[in-house]
């Protein structure tokens, strides 16, 4: 688009959403924004945030239109998120575009910090800058790609995504607890992807100990990726140090969530693989599950992909914290074997979980069925 002329404030929206969306898995903890600089009806710079630490959207956009030999006194910024007025790693966005001499400034989504809220436009407003607010399609996409950085900010825990794949008759595994592979290669490769776009990757200890899995995010030799987070639910420990993970936890941290009566010299033996042992009190599963993503978020874990098994799975549902579901369908049978979730659940069908506006799309040989249960 930066070398044709939009046609419409859709287009530039368009654009600015796909500029935000390159930033995902590397912008944590800052929210992943996109933006476009407008000029007598043409491009004259666009940016997003690269990462964390970096520039934001609004200044490399300036920087953009800088290095074209553009100048933006009197252009319109169109950006996903409320540019900032706070000094962190980076200088107010606001400012910037104030010195800049933008004549108008659209904004997509607001942003939901108290140390930013509001404090960005009326700044730009008492200098003479007219703002916008748009309405429709760029504000539920910029809301829906900033949806981990909203709930952190609001809760201090984390946007979780509980990932499933299942058989037809609802199955993770057999009843052996062989799993591999109920998905097809399509499937696991978009699992692979989603996880790169998140700050930690959830498994309980049955998954550990029954697969061993690295829970790495692996998009091929010649893609950049921020490895996130491995976090295991092991109340009783029972995760080695030689588990496969330790073998490159310099690369991507382990975070072992423990009950508060964990035995200390396994503690010793984790944290001595490298692994940070987390103790979390709490009458049950469900209460552990909550107070574990509070503890998460204090961390800096904004995004967390939960990936089984079934006992974790449920223990996220009964607890209420599950904000996204993805569920992957393979054309299998088993006739038994393990279940998607287990726990409790709710006495009647009123209390289950409901998935508004169920999403099906094919993805190699599965269905897969998505879901945002709640938004931020």
């Amino acid at each position: 688009m930066s070398d044709q002329q939009p046609t419409s404030e859709a287009e530039i929206w368009q654009r600015a959403i796909q500029l935000a969306e390159r930033g995902l898995g590397w912008t944590s903890p800052n929210p992943a924004v996109g933006a476009v600089l407008i000029k007598d009806g043409r491009v004259i710079g666009e940016g997003w945030h690269h990462r964390h630490g970096g520039l934001h959207a609004e200044r490399q956009a300036l920087a953009d239109a800088s290095r074209r030999g553009n100048d933006p006194v009197g252009a319109t910024i169109y950006v996903t998120l409320e540019p900032c007025a706070h000094t962190g790693s980076q200088p107010p966005c606001a400012d910037g575009l104030i010195e800049a001499g933008v004549a108008e400034v659209v904004i997509a989504a607001d942003d939901p910090t108290e140390k930013t809220r509001g404090i960005g436009p009326s700044r730009l407003e008492n200098a003479g800058v007219k703002v916008r607010w748009a309405e429709g399609f760029p504000a539920d996409e910029a809301l829906a790609l900033t949806q981990d950085f909203r709930k952190r900010a609001r809760t201090g825990k984390p946007l979780v995504t509980l990932k499933m794949a299942m058989s037809m008759d609802g199955k993770v595994a057999t009843q052996t607890g062989d799993s591999k592979w109920i998905s097809g290669e399509k499937s696991r490769a978009l699992v692979h992807r989603w996880r790169a776009e998140m700050d930690a990757v959830a498994v309980g200890a049955g998954t550990m100990a029954a697969d061993d899995p690295r829970l790495t995010a692996r998009l091929g030799e010649d893609t950049p990726v921020r490895q996130p987070a491995r976090v295991i639910f092991d109340s009783s420990l029972l995760t080695t140090p030689r588990a496969a993970l330790f073998e490159d936890v310099s690369e991507a941290p382990v975070l072992i969530v423990a009950g508060s009566d964990a035995d200390p010299v396994k503690v010793r033996e984790l944290e001595a693989a490298g692994a940070q042992v987390i103790p979390i009190e709490g009458e049950d599963h469900e209460a552990r599950f909550s107070l574990a993503l509070e503890e998460l978020g204090e961390r800096g874990i904004g995004s967390m992909l939960l990936e089984g098994g079934p006992k974790l799975a449920g223990a996220a549902v009964g607890a209420g914290e599950v904000d996204r579901v993805e569920v992957f369908v393979a054309p299998l049978i088993l006739g038994g074997g393990r279940p998607a979730t287990e726990g409790p659940g709710p006495e009647l069908m009123a209390g289950a979980t409901r998935a508004p506006e169920l999403r099906a799309s094919r993805v190699g040989q599965d269905v897969l069925m998505s879901s945002t249960i709640r938004t931020w």
